[in-house]
């Protein structure tokens, strides 16, 4: 198949640091490359991919010189995609609901992996509208802010990783690790909780949008002073990878519905369970008592760290293995696209 692949923009296709779709779209497309299809993905030009490389921005737009404006630089993107459709059979987006007008505009089949929260007011009447255009989600509980609509759900297509980059930790180690974004829906304020309660280093690997400084300035910044809390800032793959295998556990205390979570799948690859609480995709990704344990307070996680060690480090990577591989991810929209040829062709 000859497949087009859109990335956001805002990291290098795979990202240097923090980026969770660009990540994804990178292990896809190569993993479809391998299995012989022609794949060109639309990304910064900065990004490193086996698949053809259109270049829409030189460089990512978060950490690039000047990107005052992110969304005219997709807008030139989804037109230069859709200018060229038919040089495509499938078409496969990976910026939300941003590709949904383009996508009625033209022969060639397109389906959307939606990556974000679904769960805002303002998504209802968009997704009302355009509710014939195939989608697919990155968990069962995504699609439950929406589950009222009679939307066109191609499948469910868990994220997968390449797992001969992630080395599985058989031992772990002391230290509480905290992953990801600073913000208030990721609540790095009671992983700093749990860790203080406990007499547990914690360390904090994560990025400070510009949307989120000054939330990190008042509520987190005077937290970061106790001999127990380490703030990393952003990490390298390396150092991230690294990082979660010394990990006795990943604290995971999100207060929002997670569409997927993709640091939790990273961390049990590496043998490192989940303490989380048990929220969007939460449950559907962890398995408590086997890959992690999951509770609702703070006293609950508290309880969740004392216990962790009964968790089998094998399992936690046994549990990637079976389900959230680059092999599963990428059969699952092989499928998907070839429903939606056979559609388009009967049509």
């Amino acid at each position: 198949m000859r497949i087009a692949q859109v990335a956001p923009l805002y990291e290098q296709v795979p990202p240097r640091r923090y980026g969770g779709t660009e990540r994804v779209v990178a292990y896809l497309a190569d993993e479809l490359v391998r299995r012989g299809h022609a794949v060109t993905v639309f990304a910064s030009g900065d990004s490193l991919t086996a698949a053809d490389l259109h270049a829409v921005t030189p460089t990512a737009l978060r950490l690039g010189p000047g990107a005052t404006d992110p969304l005219a630089p997709h807008v030139l993107e989804l037109a230069e995609v859709f200018e060229h459709a038919s040089d495509f059979d499938i078409i496969h987006c990976h910026v939300d609901y941003l590709a949904f007008p383009f996508a009625r505009l033209v022969r060639t089949p397109t389906v959307h992996t939606l990556h974000g929260r679904l769960d805002l007011p303002h998504l209802v009447p968009m997704f009302a509208h355009f509710r014939d255009l195939p989608l697919v989600s990155v968990s069962d509980a995504q699609r439950a802010p929406l589950r009222a609509l009679p939307l066109h759900w191609a499948a469910t297509v868990h994220h997968g990783l390449p797992l001969a980059r992630y080395r599985f930790s058989r031992f772990g180690g002391r230290v509480l690790v905290f992953l990801g974004r600073i913000s208030p829906e990721k609540r790095p304020d009671l992983a700093i909780a749990v860790a203080r309660r406990l007499g547990l280093p914690l360390k904090i690997a994560a990025k400070v949008d510009a949307a989120d400084r000054e939330y990190f300035e008042r509520e987190i910044k005077p937290l970061l002073g106790h001999p127990l809390i380490e703030f990393l800032g952003e990490l390298d793959e390396a150092s991230k990878i690294e990082l979660l295998g010394e990990a006795l556990a990943l604290l995971f205390p999100v207060d929002w519905p997670e569409p997927f979570g993709l640091v939790m799948i990273e961390a049990m690859a590496c043998g490192t369970p989940v303490i989380a609480r048990p929220v969007g995709s939460v449950p559907e990704i962890v398995l408590p008592g086997r890959t992690g344990l999951l509770g609702d307070t703070v006293d609950d996680l508290i309880r969740a760290v004392k216990q962790v060690t009964r968790i089998s480090r094998a399992a936690c990577r046994r549990h990637v293995e079976a389900h959230f591989t680059v092999d599963s991810m990428t059969n699952g929209y092989e499928a998907v696209y070839s429903k939606l040829l056979t559609s388009s062709r009967a049509a």
